[in-house]
């Protein structure tokens, strides 16, 4: 599983208070690192972009929420196992006529 997955995953299995409050962090990171840029601090010019998209992630999860798109995910085994099971649909047969 590719750290972008987990990442999302680990966002959509908190409540929404706890998504809130890993906004107000990040968005406060952020900062911090904007003003690290502007005083010669940062050297890792990377982690400036991945916390703009964790913002983005974190809100666009809050919105489909909000929206009633998306729901808090709950892990479950059986959710887990068929989700892991790819079954090919049924192929439809022309009728003779």
């Amino acid at each position: 599983m590719s750290k972008l997955a987990t990442t999302l995953e680990g966002f959509r299995d908190q409540p929404d208070e706890e998504l809130q409050q890993a906004l107000a962090k990040t968005r406060d990171d952020l900062f911090r690192l904007q003003l690290g840029q502007h005083t010669n601090q940062v050297t890792s010019t990377a982690e400036l972009m991945t916390k703009r998209r964790d913002i983005a992630r974190i809100m666009t999860i809050l919105r489909a929420r909000k929206l009633g798109l998306e729901s808090q995910a709950q892990k479950t085994e059986s959710t887990a196992s068929a989700s892991l099971i790819d079954t090919p649909p049924a192929k439809k047969t022309k009728k003779a006529k």
